[in-house]
Order: structure tokens, then C-alpha cells, then sequence
């Protein structure tokens, strides 16, 4: 006679209601928490190895330059085209644009043109990666080359991430920054409609490529607007707030972990 199982106590009842017990939890989506939160980690351990890594001259600018324009993209692409898209499109735009810009706050000129054609097609893959799972393999792929090809176009013609830089404890957006947002949004939307049109044949696709151009248009303007602020606080921030934002990254990296350890727990379902 096999034992029988204990039922549940409140506190875990209560437990389940709060996640969605009677729903699945994606395997792909777990894993992609996990990562986060590994990243997560790592980041803060680097904020509290201040010291270590050269301080104010060492990579940590660099660093939180990643880290703060990966937030903000992120959240702003998660808002408007979902968490996974996100994630991807935010880091990798993320990423490139903290690299460029590190190099203007050190005074120095901007890349060549074939170091800017690989942030381009790294933004690109970003943003391919990302609508992978919402308009398959084809659309994906010819919307990153188009995206790739547009963005060494505007290179070639002055328009870069750290055009009028500016470190200030103030929000800007000037003239030519704004017509940059204009035309991404603008070509964005173009790019997505020549590939429904060619490939992807979705089933609404000026909705889609009107959401996908205003979304990063107006990312893009968020971005460029906070700019300013952004490139103080990463040339600005006191040691300890460093050490003090590296504490709350680890923190929030922990629970990201342990996310899948509460669910095996709580018996929750994985698909």
C-alpha cells in the first residue's frame, strides 16, 4: 500500500494561487530568468571589486554604461514588444551603443566605419533574435540584414550613438537626435513591412511594423533624452553607491536563481 501524500499546507496553497499553480511555466523561459540572474550576479560582484579593477580609470564606467542602457532599452522594448525580445534586443543595443559612447567620454573619435558596421549587425542580431519567436526564422533574418544595412548607411552619414555628447545632470534631445528618432522609426516600420511583404506574410502586418517602429522610435528618443544623465552618473558615482548598487544587483540576481528551485518546491508544473 503505497503512503499517501500529505496535502498541502495553507501557507503553500496560498503559495500556488500567487504564481498560477494551475499553469505551466515555459522550460525556455525559466532558463532565460536563470541566465539574468547569473548576469546579475556576476555585474555586482564587479561593482563591489571596485578597487581592484583600477577604480575610477578601470572598466567599471564602461561597465555601468552597459548596465544602465541595457535597463533602460530593455524595459522599454519589454513594455512594447514583450519580455524575451526585450531581454535580447536590449542588452545587445545596450551593450554597442555603452561602447561608443565610453569612447567619446574619453574625448576620443568615433570608431571606424567597419568597427561601426559590427555594432551595427550585433544590434541587428539583437533584434532578429528577438523577433524569432514572433514572426519565424525568414522575416527574422532579412529584417536584422535590412536593420544591418540601414544603420551603416546612417554611420556613413554622421548619425552614431554619440552624436552632440553631452555629460550632464539634465535631460537633452537635440535637433539632429530627434530626426535620428524620426527616420529609425520611419525605417523600422518600412523594413518590417518589405519583409511581411517578401517573407514573413503576417496577418496584420501594418499593425505589427507600426508598433515595431513607434515602440523603438520612441525608445530610441527615451534613450537619447536621458543620455545626458546617464554619461554623469556613470563618470560621477561615489564608491559607495557603486559598491551599494553592486549589492542590489546580487541581491536580484538570487532571486532570479532561485525562481526555479521555488517552483520545484511549490510543484509547479513545467512545459
Amino acid at each position: 500500500m503505497s503512503p499517501t501524500t500529505p496535502p498541502p499546507s495553507p501557507l503553500r496553497k496560498a503559495i500556488r494561487g500567487c504564481l498560477g499553480y494551475n499553469r505551466a511555466v515555459n522550460r525556455h523561459t525559466l532558463a532565460v530568468i536563470s541566465i539574468v540572474g547569473i548576469f546579475l550576479d556576476l555585474t555586482g560582484s564587479l561593482y563591489l571589486a571596485y578597487d581592484l579593477l583600477g577604480g575610477r580609470h578601470g572598466p567599471l564606467r564602461l561597465l555601468t554604461r552597459m548596465v544602465t542602457y541595457s535597463i533602460v532599452f530593455g524595459i522599454g522594448y519589454g513594455l512594447g514588444l514583450g519580455l524575451f525580445f526585450g531581454i535580447v534586443a536590449g542588452a545587445t543595443t545596450g551593450i554597442t551603443i555603452s561602447i561608443e559612447l565610453n569612447r567619446a567620454a574619453r574625448g576620443l573619435d568615433h570608431y571606424s566605419l567597419v568597427w561601426e558596421a559590427v555594432f551595427s549587425a550585433l544590434r541587428a542580431l539583437g533584434f532578429s533574435a528577438g523577433l524569432y519567436p514572433m514572426v519565424g526564422r525568414a522575416f527574422a533574418l532579412v529584417f536584422g540584414l535590412l536593420l544591418t544595412f540601414g544603420q551603416i548607411v546612417a554611420y556613413s552619414r554622421g548619425m552614431r550613438p554619440a552624436i552632440d555628447y553631452l555629460a550632464a545632470r539634465r535631460s537633452r534631445l537635440t535637433h539632429r537626435q530627434l530626426r535620428g528618432t524620426i527616420v529609425r522609426t520611419i525605417g523600422h516600420t518600412c523594413a518590417a513591412l518589405i519583409c511581411s511583404a517578401t517573407v514573413g506574410h503576417l496577418a496584420h502586418p501594418w499593425s505589427f511594423a507600426l508598433r515595431l517602429g513607434l515602440v523603438t522610435g520612441f525608445v530610441t528618443g527615451i534613450g537619447a533624452t536621458v543620455n545626458p544623465y546617464i554619461e554623469y552618473f556613470a563618470d560621477s558615482l561615489p564608491e559607495r553607491r557603486l559598491g551599494a548598487f553592486g549589492v542590489g544587483l546580487i541581491f536580484c540576481g538570487f532571486v532570479l536563481q532561485s525562481l526555479q528551485y521555488w517552483l520545484a518546491l511549490l510543484d509547479v508544473r513545467l512545459t
